[in-house]
């Protein structure tokens, strides 16, 4: 079930948050486990069994890690066993069809294997349980001895399938006691919303643009079709994946939970570091704390610190999906970031901030084709045509065409990339004044009928990250 669905604004939401706030506060967490393994349960019926055994296993893991704190050995010795069995449900499902396809192309036989369906969200999930029990063995957070109040955090339904993945410490003290206003619920709901018409009014129509693109041959494309695609990929990506990351933001605050912020405008970077500092924040803050640190960081020398980078970066890409080409642009960023720390960082500072930004930008398109091509070669052949390597010819009446019927779009999608715009609805929404707070509800209101206008209408509606 997506947010951006008519079943779940029209018969879910309104349902679930009617009962959540008729119970009493002691039922709040019963009705949200209950609402959120329903969420699970619409698009995933039989893996739902394997969410509620993870929580049961992890639930016992941490009783059991906190029980032999005193006991150093036996207190790692139970976390090493909770880790080890959280990746092993990730990697059979996530990574098993990889690693024989992967067996498969050199060795001199074929080794049979049944393609499984990969259970949504379970990137997210097994990453909040590990952040739990490690969390737990380092004494940073007690262990959660109410089954209910764990299963909420594990199956949450707003940032159950994209994120942004919870650290247990940021929500503990609210699982058990958390603030519901009308504030903070008209908070959440201009939260939704905006997520929404971002998803919806943004992603999906830039979304259409990179697929006319993509059904187009190599033989047949030029240069100036091929980035129009990428270009239109690039605002697609952003705002589907922080339209879902302000919806689910938005959501949590309906519920009285605080959510870190996921996305800070990551296409105003003027370096790659700066990118990964604004872009999926949570991501990059969970292999900080709980996979880069843990190496030694950058506490051990260059190279060791090369290597710590290169492994965060080569499991960032394998995270984001089973394939050779998420490795590569795993590999890509570990590189350029490796690049920007000792090579070029201090020369960087001094070069004009707009030839910064252009920089910044060229790379992260660049890297889109690794995360949007199907395998490596068509990477490959994609970033060819680009830069006129096998391209038909540099501009065609396609990409003529294309550019403008896009131009608005666009440029739409480029202020909305901004800070700015979000500053000028700030001041409307919060601004104090009777006037502003009856536009602020006007221009809401339209996006939000904009959005379900779409959705009546037209069929195009993926989620990019619902496959991680």
């Amino acid at each position: 079930m997506l947010f951006s669905s008519i079943v779940f604004l029209f018969t879910f939401l309104p349902v679930t948050l009617l009962v959540y706030y008729l119970v009493p506060g002691r039922l709040k967490n019963i009705v949200l486990l209950l609402a959120s393994l329903v969420f699970y349960a619409w698009g995933e019926p039989v893996y739902v069994i394997l969410m509620v055994l993870s929580i049961l296993f992890n639930y016992v893991s941490g009783i059991d890690i906190e029980r032999n704190l005193e006991n150093p050995f036996k207190a790692k010795q139970s976390l090493v066993i909770a880790v080890a069995v959280n990746l092993l449900i990730l990697g059979f499902f996530k990574y098993y069809g990889f690693l024989i396809e992967s067996l498969n192309a050199v060795l001199p036989v074929e080794l049979p294997y049944k393609e499984l369906a990969l259970p949504i969200g379970i990137s997210f999930y097994t990453f909040q349980t590990l952040s739990y029990i490690i969390d737990v063995y380092r004494g940073k957070v007690q262990v959660q001895k109410n089954l209910i109040s764990f299963g909420v955090y594990v199956t949450m339904f707003p940032q159950l399938i994209a994120g942004p993945i919870v650290k247990y410490s940021d929500v503990e003290m609210q699982l058990r006691d958390r603030n519901i206003t009308m504030e903070k619920f008209g908070d959440g709901a201009i939260y939704f919303v905006r997520g929404l018409a971002k998803k919806v009014l943004i992603a999906n129509m830039t979304g259409l643009v990179f697929t006319k693109v993509s059904a187009i041959t190599f033989s047949e494309m030029s240069v100036l079709t091929a980035w129009i695609g990428c270009i239109a990929y690039t605002f697609q990506i952003y705002f589907d994946f922080s339209g879902y990351s302000d919806m689910a933001v938005g959501l949590g605050k309906m519920l009285g939970f605080e959510f870190m912020k996921n996305f800070d405008y990551p296409y105003l970077s003027k370096s790659i570091t700066e990118f990964w500092r604004r872009w999926h924040i949570s991501l990059g803050t969970w292999f900080r704390e709980y996979v880069y640190i843990p190496l030694g960081g950058n506490r051990k020398g260059r190279e060791r610190t090369i290597i710590n980078l290169m492994i965060v970066w080569f499991l960032t890409g394998l995270w984001h999906g089973a394939s050779w080409n998420f490795v590569m642009w795993g590999m890509y960023y570990g590189i350029l970031l490796i690049i920007e720390k000792f090579m070029i960082g201090d020369r960087l500072e001094k070069v004009p901030g707009m030839c910064r930004h252009l920089y910044s930008l060229l790379f992260v398109m660049i890297g889109w084709v690794f995360f949007f091509s199907p395998t490596l070669g068509f990477a490959w052949k994609y970033l060819g045509v680009m830069f006129g390597v096998g391209a038909k010819t540099v501009v065609d009446s396609m990409g003529i065409y294309l550019l403008i019927t896009n131009l608005a779009l666009f440029a739409i999608a480029a202020v909305g990339s901004t800070a700015k715009v979000h500053e000028i609805f700030g001041r409307i929404v919060y601004g104090g004044y009777k006037v502003r707070a009856v536009l602020a509800c006007a221009i809401y209101a339209g996006m939000f009928l904009l959005s379900i206008a779409y959705l009546v209408t037209e069929t195009y509606n993926p989620f990019l990250y619902f496959r991680f």
